[in-house]
């Protein structure tokens, strides 16, 4: 219910106060973002992981703050619910012509939500839809740019248009040849459309349209935009990176749906870019990707608040429109996490349990720690993003009996009935991905030599891009890693994950006797950070077929010398290279193969 009259003289000053909080945080986002440009100039790539991490803590110290300051200037914890209606309305008033008004409602409620608790689940507090149209938002100011230029090249040569292109981004650094690298992206693009280059210009409407902000983040920047043929379109991002001369190239040219899919996987890093209106973007990339949920679209953009308000919108859309129920999901349990999800949904639902075996050693606000560590990391495409809520309300009615009775046992700490709500203080919640322990098994039922060969090549690309990532696993069973729907492997069990320069990878010592080489309990000290490579064998590869692969490709995982010379490059302060395309389509290593 809305109030009859806008009676309260602090309401609007609430109202206000709230948006001068959204709008410092927006500030210093694109602060931080803008600067990533310099960095990636001046080759900092240690400064633009520390600029990532530390941007990803800027929205809670802004709710923060925006809390403190109604609480001592308003003394909002005594203020009628008519008031905080009041409130709000004044609130979508000064969003009219706002140009982040969808993040600000996103703030309102997260600073609602801390100041009312509980009752935040009363809809007329918060933004359950947004009241606010994001379309066709611009800015105006005549020096700003638009969200994206359009290109002809019917005007000039194609070779032409594309150095404008690229040379409208004015990087500082020098270019090594781009007149070779634009060559490179012509050919790339005449493959992808099956067209040659008179065809091009066979359309009256034939031009590029590319976002006016390049995307940053680790060692890589990206231009982003779509090839438009009268009515066909294709998407296009080339990858711009700093050699080791310090030079640009262009290292690579996309123009897939799925090649963009893997770009901006919900596996990788949050991008760097500087919007002035982040809407236009969502939408101009929703266009060259479809499939992808514009949450997870304002996550890559480091936008991953929002991202997650507009997830759970998304599920409870889906709850309305489904009638299956939540579940324990298929799989090996979890000795640390109680994994549930709902069969029509393409997501998991992961709890902190209350306690755990003895051989887990650890506590809840430590797993809290590891998961807080793989969101602040560069990802590098191989662990899986997830999205952190507190209070979250389920229909108890949605839930299978079997699920409520492990709640009730593992999480009960957690776990609460209101009404016909059941309310789960603390959740994480991942993409659903095919367990790799039930992918090589099903594989191995079924006979298909080239997937389990497939699956596990990439099981140790994986493991050395985390190991690249300055990430040790931990625990690498299979069960631990996931199949993306484009195939790649993704880890997704944190709870054991360290920093690999803070292991000590050792040699298993021979023992000292014959007793103690036929005895089953260790005969030599182990430390808290030992991991002895040798062992992973016995664990990993009991089936023939499976030992057959791992040791033709990745044999070198089982040897300590591996994990201490990549521990050693990084504390010399070496940034790897994680590139999120393949190999082949690198335009050195394209040059190469010809020239071989």
């Amino acid at each position: 219910m809305f109030p009859h009259r806008l009676n309260d003289t602090r309401a609007f000053d609430i109202a206000q106060a709230m948006l001068d909080g959204f709008n410092r945080h927006y500030r210093l986002f694109r602060e931080a973002s803008a600067g990533a440009k310099q960095r990636f100039e001046q080759a900092d790539w240690h400064g633009q992981q520390r600029a990532q991490r530390e941007r990803i803590e800027y929205y809670d110290i802004r709710v923060d703050e925006a809390v403190a300051r109604l609480r001592s200037e308003f003394h909002v914890d005594d203020l009628s619910m008519d008031s905080w209606q009041q409130a709000k309305l004044h609130y979508i008033g000064l969003l009219t012509n706002h140009h982040q008004p969808e993040l600000a409602e996103t703030f309102f409620n997260s600073v609602t939500a801390k100041l009312l608790h509980r009752s935040y689940f009363n809809n007329d507090f918060i933004f359950v839809r947004p009241a606010v149209s994001t379309e066709y938002i611009e800015n105006e100011e005549a020096a700003a740019a638009p969200t994206y230029r359009a290109y002809y090249p019917t005007r000039e040569t194609l070779r032409e248009t594309l150095m404008r292109i690229v040379h409208n981004f004015q990087l500082r650094d020098e270019w090594d040849d781009l007149g070779r690298d634009i060559d490179d992206v012509i050919a790339a693009m005449q493959d992808a459309a099956g067209l040659r280059l008179p065809e091009w210009r066979l359309r009256a409407n034939f031009q590029f349209q590319v976002l006016s902000s390049m995307f940053f983040r680790n060692k890589g920047a990206y231009i982003v935009g779509k090839i438009i043929n009268g009515f066909t379109e294709m998407p296009m991002c080339l990858p711009v990176l700093v050699d080791r001369h310090g030079k640009l190239v262009i290292d690579a040219a996309l123009f897939s749906e799925d090649d963009l899919l893997i770009v901006f996987s919900f596996a990788r890093a949050y991008f760097m870019v500087d919007m002035e209106v982040p809407s236009a973007y969502v939408q101009f990339m929703r266009s060259l990707m479809p499939r992808k949920p514009r949450a997870e679209l304002y996550s890559a953009l480091g936008l991953q608040k929002h991202g997650k308000n507009l997830f759970y919108r998304d599920f409870l859309a889906h709850l309305r429109h489904s009638s299956d129920k939540l579940r324990i999901a298929p799989g090996i349990k979890g000795m640390v996490m109680l994994v549930f999800d709902l069969p029509s949904f393409p997501y998991v639902f992961k709890c902190i349990k209350d306690f755990y075996p003895p051989q887990k050693n650890t506590t809840r606000e430590k797993i809290a720690g590891k998961y807080l560590l793989v969101k602040q990391h560069d990802r590098v495409g191989r662990m899986a993003d997830t999205l952190e809520y507190s209070n979250v309300a389920f229909p108890r009615s949605r839930f299978d009996d079997e699920l409520i009775r492990e709640l009730k046992h593992f999480c009960a700490s957690i776990v609460e009935e209101d009404g016909d709500m059941l309310v789960i203080r603390h959740i994480y919640i991942e993409r659903r991905m095919i367990p790799l322990n039930i992918y090589l098994r099903d594989a191995t039922a079924a006979g298909h030599k080239e997937a389990i060969a497939r699956a596990v090549i990439e099981y140790g690309n994986a493991i050395k891009d985390l190991v690249a990532a300055n990430i040790f696993p931990g625990d690498m069973l299979w069960k631990n890693f996931g199949i993306t729907r484009n195939g790649k492997v993704v880890f997704y069990d944190y709870d054991e994950i360290e920093y690999l320069t803070d292991c000590n990878f050792r040699r298993v010592p021979k023992p000292r006797d014959e007793e103690g080489e036929k005895s089953d309990e260790v005969w030599f000290e182990v430390g808290p950070k030992d991991v002895f490579p040798e062992t992973f064998g016995p664990f990993l590869l009991g089936n023939p077929e499976v030992r057959g692969v791992f040791l033709k490709h990745h044999a070198d995982l089982l040897d300590p010398a591996f994990w201490q010379g990549c521990k050693e490059r990084i504390q010399r302060g070496h940034v790897h290279d994680v590139f999120p395309y393949e190999p082949g389509k690198r335009f050195a290593q394209r040059r190469l193969a010809m020239a071989a």
